[in-house]
C-alpha cells in the first residue's frame, strides 16, 4: 500500500478506515442535533426547515455604486448583506486624509459619515435584511452608523439583526488592520458587547475569525486554536467588565474557511463545535444552552484560488461551498471565480449566488441532518483534530493568555511556518494546483476585470468638504469632547460615539479622538 497522506492538519490520511478508528464513547460524542456537545449542529433541524443564509461579500468604490450591487444580490436571491470597506475606512481614516491617498474605494466601499452610510443602504429594508460587516478596529463606528440610518427609517435596535466582525485579536496575528492598543481595543469590545445586549439584542457583537489566519497559512487545526483561544480571551474581557456569561455569550458568532480538502473540513467545524461548547459549560459556566452553540459564518478559501485558468475557480468554490455545508455552517459567502483577478463582475458575483442556490435547491443536503455522523473517517478526523486543536491551546495558555502568546509572537511564527511549509510543497509540485503546478495551458484566454473609477477619491474629499462645511462644527466639538472624557473614564464609549455620530463626525474624526486618548499600536510595541 503507498504511503498515507498527510492532512493539512499534519496528521496521517488512512487509505480505509473501519469501525476500529471510531472514537470511544461515539455516542456521547455526537449528542443529538441541537443539543450539547453540538457536533451534529448547533440547531435540531438544522437545514430541513430553511436553508443557511446565503450572503456574499460586496463593497466597492462608493456607497452608490455599492448600493446598487447590493440591490442586484438581492434581486439575485441573496438572503443576506456583507459588506466590505476600503482600507482607509478599516484603519479608521477618513478619504481625504493624506495616508488615504491611493486606497479609497479599492478593496472595499469608502464609508466617512453618516451621509455614505445611507446611500449605502438606500432602497434597503433594514428589518428585513441581515447585514454582516467586516470591519474590526472601527467596528463600533460602524454599527453605529448602521444603527442611526435605520433609526432615520423608524425602525428601532431590536429590528435590525447582523453582525460586525470585531475582533481585534485575529489582526495582531496575521491581518493588520488594528488602530489602537490591545487593551483598549478589548475594552471597545467588551463595550460593544453592553451596548448591544440593550440596544441592539439580536445583533452578533462579534465574529472572531479563523479565515485571516488560514488565509496567511494557517493549517485547520491551526485556525480553530487559535480562533477559539481568542474567544476565550474575548469572554474574559467581557467578564472583567461586569457582564455575566449568558448575557453576551448567546451573541457571540466565529468566522472560519472552508477549503478544498472536504472531509477535513468538516471534521473541523465538527471539532470546533465540540471544543467551544466544552469550554464555555465546563471553564465558564454557561447555563443557557445558546451561550455554548458555537455558529459561524464561512467563506471559501480566497487563498486557493487561481489568477491561471480562473474558470476552474467555479469548480474549487462548489467544492469548499459543500464543505461548508456539511460542516454545518449558519452563513456561507462564495467567491467569485475572478476574485484572484481583481474585484468581482456582477456576472461573477452571480454565479458565486447561483452555487449556494444550486446546493440548496438541486442536491439532497438539506432532506437530512449531518449525513456523515458516524462516518468512519470523519469521525476518526474529527478526534484527531480535536486532540491537535486542545493540545495547540494548551501551548497558546502556556504563555498566560491569547495576548500574551501573541505579543510573543507564537501564533504568528506558527502561521508562517506553515505557509512556508506549503509553498515548498507546491513549488517543489508535492502538492498540486491545477492550473498553476499542474495542467497549465499555453495561453490564457483573455479576461476584463471590474474596474474603479479612479476619480473617487476626489469624489471623496469633496463630499467631506461640502459635510464639514455644512455641520453645526461647534456641536461636533462638544460630542467628539464628550467622547474623549468617555475614553479617558470608564463609562461606555458607544453613547456619546453616537451621539458624535449623529451630529455628522466622521468615522475619521471619531477615531482620532480614541487616538488621542488611547494611542496608536505599532508592531514593536510591547503590549
Amino acid at each position: 500500500m503507498s504511503e498515507a497522506r498527510a492532512s493539512e492538519s499534519g496528521f496521517p490520511i488512512k487509505g480505509v478506515y473501519t469501525a476500529a478508528d471510531l472514537p470511544p464513547e461515539l455516542d456521547s460524542r455526537l449528542g443529538e442535533p441541537g443539543r450539547y456537545p453540538y457536533a451534529r449542529g448547533v440547531y435540531p433541524t438544522m437545514y430541513t426547515s430553511r436553508p443557511w443564509t446565503m450572503r456574499q461579500y460586496a463593497g466597492f468604490g462608493t456607497a452608490t455604486e455599492s448600493n446598487a450591487r447590493y440591490h442586484q444580490l438581492l434581486k439575485a436571491g441573496t438572503m443576506g448583506l456583507s459588506v466590505a470597506f476600503d482600507l482607509p475606512t478599516q484603519m479608521g481614516y477618513d478619504s481625504d486624509d493624506a495616508i488615504a491617498h491611493g486606497e479609497v474605494g479599492k478593496v472595499g466601499v469608502a464609508i466617512d459619515s453618516i451621509e455614505d452610510m445611507r446611500l449605502l443602504f438606500d432602497g434597503i429594508p433594514l428589518d428585513k435584511v441581515s447585514t454582516s460587516m467586516t470591519i474590526n478596529a472601527p467596528g463600533s463606528v460602524l454599527l453605529l452608523l448602521y444603527q442611526l440610518v435605520a433609526e432615520e427609517n423608524g425602525l428601532s435596535g431590536s429590528a435590525l439583526n447582523g453582525t460586525i466582525q470585531n475582533d481585534i485579536l485575529k489582526e495582531y496575528i496575521a491581518r493588520g488592520t488594528y488602530i489602537f492598543p490591545p487593551k483598549p481595543s478589548l475594552r471597545l469590545v467588551a463595550d460593544t458587547f453592553a451596548y448591544c445586549r440593550k440596544e441592539v439584542p439580536k445583533w452578533n457583537t462579534i465574529s472572531i475569525s479563523g479565515y485571516h489566519m488560514a488565509e496567511a497559512g494557517a493549517t485547520p487545526a491551526q485556525e480553530i486554536a487559535f480562533t477559539l483561544a481568542n474567544g476565550v480571551e474575548y469572554v474574559r474581557a467581557a467578564l472583567a467588565a461586569g457582564l455575566a456569561v449568558d448575557d453576551f455569550a448567546p451573541r457571540l458568532s466565529f468566522f472560519f474557511v472552508a477549503r478544498t480538502t472536504l472531509l477535513e473540513e468538516i471534521a473541523k467545524f465538527r471539532a470546533a463545535r465540540r471544543i467551544w461548547a466544552r469550554l464555555l459549560r465546563d471553564d465558564f459556566g454557561a447555563k443557557d444552552p445558546k451561550s455554548m452553540m458555537l455558529r459561524f459564518h464561512t467563506q471559501t478559501a480566497g487563498v486557493q484560488l487561481t489568477a491561471q485558468q480562473p474558470e476552474v475557480n467555479l469548480v474549487r468554490v462548489a467544492i469548499q461551498g459543500l464543505a461548508a455545508v456539511l460542516g454545518g455552517t449558519q452563513s456561507l459567502h462564495t467567491n467569485s471565480f475572478d476574485e484572484a483577478i481583481a474585484l468581482p463582475t456582477e456576472k461573477a458575483a452571480r454565479l458565486a449566488l447561483r452555487t449556494q442556490q444550486v446546493l440548496a435547491y438541486e442536491t439532497d443536503l438539506t432532506a437530512t441532518v449531518d449525513p456523515f455522523a458516524g462516518s468512519y473517517v470523519v469521525e476518526a478526523m474529527t478526534a484527531e483534530i480535536e486532540t491537535a486543536v486542545n493540545d495547540l491551546m494548551d501551548r497558546v495558555f502556556d504563555h498566560g493568555s491569547a495576548v500574551d502568546a501573541i505579543e510573543a509572537g507564537f501564533q504568528k511564527r506558527e502561521i508562517e511556518q506553515s505557509a512556508y511549509r506549503f509553498a515548498q510543497q507546491i513549488d517543489a509540485g508535492e502538492r498540486v494546483v491545477v492550473g498553476l503546478n499542474r495542467f497549465q495551458i499555453d495561453t490564457e484566454e483573455p479576461y476584463e476585470p471590474l474596474r474603479v473609477d479612479p476619480t473617487i477619491e476626489a469624489t471623496q474629499a469633496e463630499r467631506l468638504a461640502r459635510l464639514r462645511a455644512e455641520r453645526d462644527g461647534a456641536a461636533v466639538e462638544r460630542a467628539l469632547a464628550e467622547l474623549r472624557a468617555a475614553a479617558e473614564g470608564d463609562e461606555n464609549v458607544l453613547y456619546p460615539m453616537k451621539e458624535a455620530l449623529r451630529a455628522r463626525a466622521t468615522v475619521g474624526e471619531v477615531c482620532g479622538t480614541l487616538r488621542q486618548v488611547w494611542g496608536t499600536y505599532r508592531p514593536s510595541d510591547r503590549f
